[in-house]
């Protein structure tokens, strides 16, 4: 019996193997967090599959996601990656991911971990949303408003709305598996 996905994935076997495996799928982890922070600001504008086709370079050119060495980089380290063709080449996301990391290592010093922060909003648990077809799902909610006025204010770029209901999504915070796919009651 064929199983019933998300219509966004269907058709392309690294979409469904990500739909399957990692969206939504709560995550807790600091660093896990982090790197889909980066890819969730690079995939500003973009879409996801393009990002998911680069997601290893994107793990090699930023250093395994290791935010502490991120928040580090210098002018050559930022031109080498703008020179870097198998990632996306904008200064302007380069230059947020650094003091992105420098402003995720900020929260972690507040609040002991940037999970502890950002799962706060939710009471520490994934926000269950019924949706049964994907045109019915949001491209940001006031969750994710509030979520993006915050990490602003703490100094994040390339964090509007859109991109922290992205990442909610990515990272389990909300669950918008339609009601009918295999993973809904799964994650």
């Amino acid at each position: 019996m064929k199983k019933y996905r998300c219509e966004w994935c269907v058709g392309d076997p690294l979409y469904e193997a990500y739909h399957d495996e990692e969206w939504g799928v709560p995550v807790y982890d600091d660093k896990k967090l982090f790197e889909f922070l980066v890819l969730e600001t690079f995939q500003a504008g973009l879409s996801w599959i393009t990002i998911l086709r680069k997601r290893e370079n994107f793990r090699k050119a930023f250093d395994d996601f290791d935010y502490r060495k991120i928040s580090n980089y210098g002018e050559g380290k930022i031109e080498e990656l703008l020179q870097d063709a198998g990632i996306i080449r904008n200064r302007l996301k380069v230059r947020a991911t650094v003091t992105n990391a420098k402003s995720f290592i900020s929260i972690q010093s507040e609040f002991g971990s940037f999970s502890k922060y950002i799962w706060a909003f939710t009471q520490g648990k994934p926000v269950k949303n019924a949706f049964k077809g994907g045109k019915e799902i949001p491209a940001n909610t006031a969750l994710s408003d509030a979520i993006s006025r915050d990490l602003k204010k703490r100094g994040f770029k390339f964090v509007g709305t859109t991109v922290v209901y992205a990442h909610m999504q990515a990272t389990g915070m909300v669950n918008d598996h339609e009601v009918g796919c295999f993973r809904y009651d799964e994650v």
